[in-house]
């Protein structure tokens, strides 16, 4: 519904803009590049779609491989103790718990299909633990908050869109990505484990986050001391490197499962060209939506006046021109999508603003989205400080991006 507003929104306030340049500024051209603008996203939309194709496939396919090969069953059982703490009403050997971790470590995995039924599935359990059914419990919330912060190890999406942008090094955004959710999630934990009154200073809760923001901290100390250029260079290779990697313990893991990993490959890669297919109306309509809004000059009423009010203060403002994304990413995946698309295609892939847009996209989800899906699959109509811990998180991962983006591509 939200989208549906911003939507038909796009539209209106670029004829309103369209018309004010008619008549109080002489523009009689605006109008018509509205209209040219309609018919280009279009057929970009479609292109990209179509390109899509064969890296959606490959990927997709190796991820099969990785769940077939029993990847997320040991992900799992690694983040078990962790889980235990952070829902602690969850009595020991329900099943809510099994469908909590195939869905956390499916996202991680960027298995969006196979983490969207899991984590509908581990809301129907944890509705039975509920005893007030239209009000939502502090585990649901729990869960929630750490879909909505996004956490993901492989954005696989993100970096086909580079490829399609023509962007020099696609997996450049890999390792800022990884920061940048990171601290989103590490923050929505946090927010509502305050607002929950869970206590974080046990054993087993600090040895992983502190842990795991060591690292974090190392490898931004560690690229820190590199001039750019060659801090670019190592992350990019990094990242090369993590995703070869993956792709070869996947296919180690289906051999260790006597698994036919090649079978198990073409059955993920045939939905590769059904995933890109099915998006196609989706980012024609926010493409062609976007264009009118920008075609207008609407887009740049708003970004203007956001860039005078960050340079009033007296702060860099190139962050401001991929903002759009961070903006919509609660409201819409599709909408963030189209938006980043956008991005890369007006500044490049390779500009700060298109891999910011990345980054954005990248660094959080869909909040609203997953609010409205989750809860509504079992009529939960109270939603408690779900919105607030969730939307808390985004924006410490938009923080983050931004910090994160000016630390390697500025």
């Amino acid at each position: 519904m939200v989208l549906n507003y911003i939507w038909i929104g796009f539209f209106i306030i670029a004829f309103v803009v369209g018309l004010v340049k008619v008549i109080f500024m002489g523009d009689t051209d605006v109008f018509t590049t509205m209209m040219n603008s309609t018919f280009a996203s279009a057929e970009a939309a479609f292109k990209i779609s179509i390109g899509l194709t064969g890296a959606l496939s490959l990927w997709l396919g190796v991820m099969r491989i990785g769940e077939q090969g029993g990847v997320i069953n040991v992900l799992s059982r690694v983040l078990s103790p962790v889980f235990s703490k952070l829902f602690p009403s969850i009595p020991k050997g329900h099943p809510a718990t099994g469908s909590i971790f195939m869905n956390i470590a499916a996202n991680m995995l960027g298995l969006d299909n196979a983490a969207t039924p899991l984590g509908l599935k581990a809301m129907e359990q944890l509705q039975t633990l509920n005893k007030d059914k239209d009000t939502a419990s502090n585990e649901m919330i729990m869960f929630l908050v750490l879909n909505t912060s996004g956490l993901t190890l492989i954005p696989v999406s993100i970096m086909v869109y580079r490829v399609q942008a023509g962007a020099l090094q696609p997996t450049d955004i890999f390792i800022p990505i990884l920061i940048a959710t990171f601290f989103a999630t590490l923050a929505g934990i946090i927010i509502t484990s305050i607002y929950q009154r869970i206590n974080l200073f046990n054993k087993t809760i600090l040895l992983t986050f502190g842990g795991m923001l060591a690292v974090v901290c190392g490898l931004i100390w560690g690229l820190g001391q590199l001039d750019k250029d060659t801090m670019n260079k190592v992350s990019t290779l990094t990242a090369n490197i993590i995703l070869m990697s993956i792709i070869i313990c996947f296919i180690l893991a289906g051999v260790r499962k006597r698994i036919n990993v090649y079978d198990a490959f073409i059955e993920g890669a045939k939905e590769g060209f059904n995933t890109a297919i099915r998006i196609i109306p989706y980012l024609v309509a926010m493409l062609v939506a976007i264009a009118v809004f920008r075609a207008s000059g609407a887009m740049d009423v708003l970004i203007g006046s956001i860039r005078w009010l960050i340079t009033s203060l007296g702060v860099d403002a190139r962050f401001v021109d991929a903002l759009p994304t961070a903006i919509m990413k609660p409201l819409s995946g599709s909408g963030a999508r189209g938006m980043m698309v956008d991005a890369m295609n007006t500044y490049g892939a390779d500009s700060f603003v298109g891999r910011l847009s990345c980054i954005f996209q990248g660094s959080t989800d869909t909040t609203f989205y997953i609010l409205a899906v989750y809860f509504g699959s079992v009529g939960i109509r109270k939603t408690r400080h779900a919105v607030a811990c969730g939307l808390l998180a985004d924006l410490a991962g938009v923080i983050a991006a931004i910090a994160i983006a000016y630390f390697f591509f500025s």
